[in-house]
């Protein structure tokens, strides 16, 4: 099985910005607060970095309901930014942040230590800043809490979370992956041969060469996988993409098979009336489909393959009509976030 990769395409740039103003509450005072972090902070608007992590002094953005009890159950999401982007444009991609009052979240969003413009994720830079800020989360809510621990990862960030997931540090405590465009585990993805066409109405560019060298295919990876590569452990794993971003989704899924799943299920559209809250206006000249454009209301279409063993999920969606950097609109980041929670968890309080 070949490890998916998501080496091809960058992530948002740091520019990305806030559209609109909140609509939820401010902070209650005298909530709780979780690594100098104090609680109710969201998506929309954008919230600075508001907590540190001790070890290294490192701010990321932390979001958790005001009214969580010291012995409440929640799901802890890791979300992580693709390349040339932040925690800033991240947690609005995925703003799960948003629904931490509503489904019980804890959701930490980090920066990698590389400056921009080309700011990635780096094993010697970073993996052991992740173990640090996972040790830090599983501290201040206690592993005894912690219903599920989920790795979410946009783009390149997404490829980071297929690196780490059965890593010997967060394979005892991962029990799910959520990748966002960020390479499909279990039947990787071919691109949208209209990915680099200009968006309806834009001037097309000038023809040039492909570059030397090019990066692969967004979901290839290399012909041997790694020993401890994402499909050596179990997870649950849910996938989402931009229709101009891949040629198809595919109809099997090698993690489907190991759970046993016995059906791959079509549910109804998801139908979202409100944009999204980010976008990248970096590489907008001319404006490519399979990179994105502005926020803008949408359709996803959702598959789950059901029937798997262990109340795994295993998903994949399709936003219509949409390309690489645009955030996930409000309704299409519920029902993910109901089938994350939904998922088997416990793998933290086990170790």
């Amino acid at each position: 099985m070949t490890k998916p990769i998501f080496a091809g395409l960058a992530g948002a740039a740091l520019m990305a910005a806030s559209l609109a103003q909140a609509q939820q509450p401010a902070p209650a005072a005298g909530g709780r607060t979780m690594a100098g972090a104090a609680c109710g902070a969201t998506s929309k608007p954008s919230t600075p970095d508001n907590a540190t992590e001790s070890k290294s002094g490192r701010k990321f953005i932390l979001q958790f309901p005001c009214d969580l009890k010291p012995d409440e159950k929640v799901t802890v999401i890791l979300n992580i930014h693709g390349a040339g982007s932040s925690s800033s444009y991240q947690h609005q991609y995925f703003p799960a942040g948003q629904y931490a009052q509503k489904y019980r979240l804890v959701v930490a969003t980090p920066t990698a230590l590389a400056a921009m413009p080309g700011r990635t994720w780096q094993a010697a830079n970073d993996d052991q800043y992740l173990h640090d800020l996972t040790d830090l989360l599983f501290a201040e809510i206690g592993k005894q809490n912690i219903k599920s621990f989920w790795l979410a990862g946009h783009s390149q960030g997404g490829a980071t979370s297929s690196r780490l997931v059965c890593s010997p540090f967060f394979r005892s405590k991962v029990d799910g992956f959520f990748s966002l465009s960020g390479g499909r585990v279990g039947g990787a993805t071919a691109r949208n041969e209209h990915y680099n066409e200009t968006a309806p109405g834009v001037p097309p560019p000038p023809a040039a060469a492909p570059a030397a060298g090019a990066a692969p295919v967004a979901g290839r990876g290399p012909a041997t996988p790694a020993a401890d590569g994402p499909m050596t452990c179990d997870y649950s794993h849910i996938y989402d993409t931009g229709q101009w971003e891949v040629a198809a989704l595919p109809e099997t899924s090698a993690i489907a098979e190991k759970f046993g799943c016995t059906r791959r299920t079509p549910k109804p559209d998801i139908v979202d009336t409100e944009p999204g809250y980010t976008w990248d206006p970096s590489r907008q000249n001319p404006t490519r489909i399979g990179w994105g454009r502005q926020p803008r209301p949408g359709t996803a279409k959702m598959v789950v393959f059901e029937g798997c063993r262990d109340n795994r999920v295993v998903a994949d969606i399709m936003r219509m009509d949409k390309g690489h950097t645009e955030g996930l609109e409000p309704k299409v980041t519920e029902e993910i976030i109901k089938l994350i929670v939904s998922a088997k968890g416990g793998r933290a309080q086990q170790g």
